[in-house]
């Protein structure tokens, strides 16, 4: 993992060559995209899935202007760079999670799309130094920028709202930028404090050597996520925000939700801080489903199953390595 990871390269470090290499991928992966969409939503959705048509088309058509592009200044060997080869580069889901979703679902993915697209040659204009390049990738800024109106208006008489819009942009930005990294954070500080705080408590009986273990296991995490969070992805193309934030509610959220069930343990007797300790676990796991099901969308007893299994684990492991 951490191999792949140091693989990728940084949007800043690409070539002119590389990015409109990139691009040319990326305007392919969407037209497919969208053409899947059109066809899931063919017979109960009409206009929609020629809306969806005419997106992939244009995605297309963007793919051949931006094929001309690259062969009259580099030649006819594009070579092959993907977004997973590029560190902080925006990211689609696979079309297998998203097929099954419903009309409204497949238009916020659709608005999210371009909107990651516009950032990309915006950023990708001022990366070049050739005047008819730079236009093109202006062009296509342009032309995304249309397409997520045209994404909000795809039942057809729909009026848009540009306060909604502008509210709904307002709330994607909030959860890229402070929910997703916080929640990750909350659950590594969580669970994997879990096993080192009660396999001390269980092997030694301890609640000052317990709290002590607890808190530096969480302060090292806080510290390790948050630097992690804010050096893999600089926010420029992936329009996650800035990294200093990211990196600071990742850093926070994870001490939080390693400090939860360690400080019971500045309570001298053993049982008593142990107890409370097991309730602020249950009240911690149950507030990471919640979020997850708030903010991320996830079915909540999916997220129920998930955090409960895995924090009970780690809990047992705990238990067991340190009462063994």
């Amino acid at each position: 993992m951490l191999q792949a990871l140091s693989s990728r390269r940084h949007f800043k470090e690409l070539s002119e060559e590389e990015i409109l290499a990139l691009a040319i991928s990326s305007e392919e992966d969407d037209a497919r995209i969208y053409a899947t969409y059109a066809q899931e939503l063919r017979d109960n959705y009409p206009a929609s899935a020629k809306a969806f048509d005419e997106m992939a088309a244009e995605e297309n058509e963007h793919r051949r202007m931006l094929i001309e592009a690259f062969k009259s200044r580099f030649g006819d060997v594009i070579p092959l760079i993907r977004r997973e080869h590029v560190a902080g580069y925006y990211e689609r889901r696979p079309v297998w999670l998203v097929k099954n979703l419903g009309l409204e679902r497949l238009r916020e993915e659709a608005r999210k799309m371009e909107q990651d697209a516009q950032r990309f040659y915006l950023a990708a204009a001022q990366r070049t130094t050739d005047a008819a390049t730079r236009k093109l990738l202006g062009d296509l800024a342009e032309a995304e920028g249309k397409h997520e109106e045209a994404a909000a208006e795809m039942i057809e008489g729909l009026e848009v709202d540009e306060g909604a819009i502008e509210k709904g942009a307002a709330h994607r930005q909030f959860i890229l930028t402070w929910v997703q990294p916080g929640l990750a954070g909350l659950m590594d500080g969580s669970v994997s404090t879990l096993a080192p705080i009660f396999a001390t408590a269980f092997a030694t009986q301890d609640p000052w050597t317990t709290f002590q273990v607890g808190l530096a296991a969480s302060v090292g995490a806080g510290i390790s996520m948050g630097f992690t969070e804010a050096a893999h992805d600089d926010g420029v193309i992936s329009g996650r925000g800035s990294p200093v934030k990211r990196g600071f509610a990742s850093g926070v959220m994870t001490l939080l939700g390693g400090l939860g069930h360690a400080l019971p343990y500045l309570i001298t007797d053993f049982w008593t801080a142990t107890t409370i300790a097991f309730i602020v676990v249950f009240f911690e796991l149950w507030a990471i489903a919640w979020i997850q099901k708030k903010y991320m969308e996830t079915p909540f007893s999916r997220a129920i199953f998930q955090v409960v299994l895995g924090g009970s684990l780690v809990l047992g492991a705990g238990i067991l390595i340190g009462g063994g």
